[in-house]
């Protein structure tokens, strides 16, 4: 076996994919997704720390989407407007061809409860991250917190809808509809408390 090879987390990846949505995760070991693309063990636990991680692999890039966003948004933006820019900004994280991998990465964790909980873990750390970045920039720490929490419930709806059957828009455009919905219900809300 090579012992070294350009590429080699990402063909890990890809290959862990393809053996937990055919065998199953909990019938995959991590000798057998090395040993499918020509690699030890020893070289797959250099990259990742166990197979469960394989799966989660690049979420600071994904932060890093997110948090981009954040910067980027205008300095007098309110909380909101800077979580909209953070959606926007994440969207590009997850272009339309990565749409296959995703479903079948989120058809993976759904049948696994530890996965679930590590996702659920993921979207935890995102938004105590968005709070921060949010409070950071001058926002009160309730409304920083508030916002953040909407925001990653905002996109964890959009990208169900994403990966869903049939489904062809993309998740900016997704995004921005759930956002939209729920400036809507909070101006309803608004309007009956008057």
């Amino acid at each position: 076996m090579a012992r070294w090879e350009p590429g080699a987390p990402e063909r890990l990846q890809q290959a862990a994919l393809e053996l937990f949505a055919t065998r199953g995760y909990d019938q995959t070991t991590a000798r057998e997704i090395a040993e499918s693309v020509g690699l030890t063990e020893r070289t797959f636990f250099r990259h990742f720390s166990d197979k469960r991680e394989v799966l989660f692999h690049g979420q600071d890039v994904f932060v890093q989407a997110f948090l981009a966003g954040v910067g980027a948004a205008s300095p007098g933006a309110t909380p909101i407007e800077i979580i909209a820019a953070a959606l926007q900004s994440a969207a590009s994280f997850f272009p339309d061809e990565r749409r296959s991998h995703s479903r079948t990465r989120q058809a993976v964790i759904d049948k696994n409860p530890a996965l679930q909980e590590r996702e659920l873990h993921k979207f935890a750390n995102l938004a105590a991250t968005l709070a921060d970045a949010l409070r950071r920039r001058g926002v009160e720490p309730l409304a920083a917190t508030l916002a953040a929490q909407t925001g990653t419930s905002v996109f964890a709806i959009a990208f169900a809808q994403w990966i869903g059957k049939g489904e062809r828009r993309s998740l900016n455009e997704i995004t921005a509809d759930v956002l939209g919905e729920l400036r809507t219900l909070t101006a309803k809300g608004r309007a009956r408390s008057r």
